[in-house]
C-alpha cells in the first residue's frame, strides 16, 4: 500500500483538531454537539421559529421542543410568543455568545479565520480553489 497524500494526512490531522476542540469545549459547558449548532443557528437567526430550527438541525419536532425546552431551563434561551399568532413562538438567546465563556463555541473557527488571514492571500486562495475541487471530486457520483 503507498503512502497517503501529504494533504489528505494534513486535513485528516486538521479535522481531528477541530473535532477535539470542538468536543472539548462542549464538555466544559456541558453542552452536546445539536445544542450547539442550535445556539449558533439561533445567534444568526434571532426569533428563529422552532420549525425553522427543526429543518436545520434535521430533527423531529418533538426533538427541537425537547431541546429549546432543556436550553430555556438551562437559561441559555427564552420563548416568544408571535404577537399577531399566539400558537407560534420565536426563540432568541439569553445568553451572549461572543462574552466567555459561550463565545468559546466558535474559537476554533475564530482563530482558522485569523490563521488563514496571516497567510499570503494567493496561497489561501489556491489552495481554497483546490480544496473545492478536491471536494467536488469525491462527492461526485461513481
Amino acid at each position: 500500500m503507498s503512502p497517503r497524500p501529504a494533504l489528505s494526512t494534513a486535513l485528516d490531522a486538521f479535522i481531528e483538531a477541530r473535532r477535539s476542540a470542538e468536543a472539548a469545549t462542549r464538555v466544559e459547558l456541558r453542552l452536546g454537539e445539536t445544542e450547539v449548532r442550535a445556539l449558533l443557528r439561533i445567534r444568526e437567526h434571532p426569533g428563529i421559529r422552532p420549525s425553522e430550527l427543526r429543518d436545520h438541525l434535521g430533527v423531529t419536532s418533538a426533538g427541537v421542543t425537547t431541546l429549546v425546552d432543556r436550553l430555556v431551563e438551562r437559561g441559555l434561551l427564552r420563548r416568544e410568543l408571535d404577537t399577531e399568532d399566539r400558537r407560534v413562538n420565536h426563540i432568541h438567546l439569553e445568553v451572549d455568545l461572543d462574552a466567555l465563556p459561550w463565545s468559546q463555541l466558535d474559537r476554533f473557527a475564530r482563530d482558522l479565520d485569523d490563521a488563514v488571514d496571516a497567510e499570503p492571500a494567493a496561497t489561501t486562495d489556491a489552495f481554497a480553489e483546490a480544496l473545492q475541487r478536491i471536494t467536488r471530486s469525491v462527492l461526485a457520483p461513481r
